[in-house]
């Protein structure tokens, strides 16, 4: 049976380049503010959330990791040396554990947005970048 490799290989083409602007940004937010990309967005999504808060599983969801990884994520970033995120439980269900923005980490998710945004215009803009990105979007839909 032979099959069209079309498909494929825009896809790759796109994770391609998604690779690479992670690559990017991961490198910049370690650099300048010693914090990987999944933390970056674990701050960024507890920051947005109603309350600054939101429960451990649906965090996990959003930056699609085990609850283990997450687990071990805010942990580390709980830790009195961080002290981006606090953990408390649900008044209404003990089994639920929520995790808070601290004002430092409020600080920091604002700093490193900064950053996150000059690698995103830097990268997206480089050599028509975005432009092949549509290119191959809307060919990827026909």
């Amino acid at each position: 049976m032979h099959y069209n490799n079309e498909r494929l290989d825009l896809w790759l083409s796109i994770s391609h380049i998604h690779t690479s602007v992670n690559d990017k940004l991961e490198q910049a937010l370690l650099k300048q503010y010693d914090i990987s990309l999944k933390e970056f967005y674990v701050l960024k999504f507890v920051a947005n959330s109603p309350c600054k808060e939101l429960r451990l599983q649906q965090l996990q969801e959003m930056v699609g990791l085990s609850q283990s990884a997450t687990s071990r994520l805010v942990d580390r970033m709980e830790a009195p040396n961080v002290g981006a995120l606090e953990r408390h439980s649900c008044s209404n269900d003990r089994r639920g554990i929520y995790t808070r923005i601290t004002e430092s980490g409020e600080q920091k998710v604002q700093q490193a947005l900064a950053t996150v945004n000059e690698v995103l215009h830097a990268e997206l803009g480089r050599e028509g970048v975005l432009f092949e990105l549509e290119g191959l979007i809307q060919k990827l839909l026909r």
